[in-house]
Order: structure tokens, then sequence, then C-alpha cells
């Protein structure tokens, strides 16, 4: 599922939720509610 693979790549390029959260400009929370599947707007 998509929320398993954005966990899977930030992890396999060692980037945390707030570091990926800046180079998406989105906050941590976002990247969290994504990898839980809560949301994926």
């Amino acid at each position: 599922m998509l929320n398993e693979n954005i966990k899977a790549i930030r992890r396999s390029k060692g980037l945390s939720q707030q570091e990926l959260a800046v180079k998406l400009n989105v906050v941590r929370q976002t990247i969290s509610k994504w990898e839980q599947g809560v949301s994926l707007s």
C-alpha cells in the first residue's frame, strides 16, 4: 500500500519524518498521517 511504501522509502533514505516534511514542504504531522494511512491528500 502507499502508506507502507512512503515509510519504507523514507527509512531506506535515512530520513526522519521531519526531514521528509521539510523536503516536501508539509508539516511532520502530514507525513505521520500518510504513513498511518489516515490521509493521503
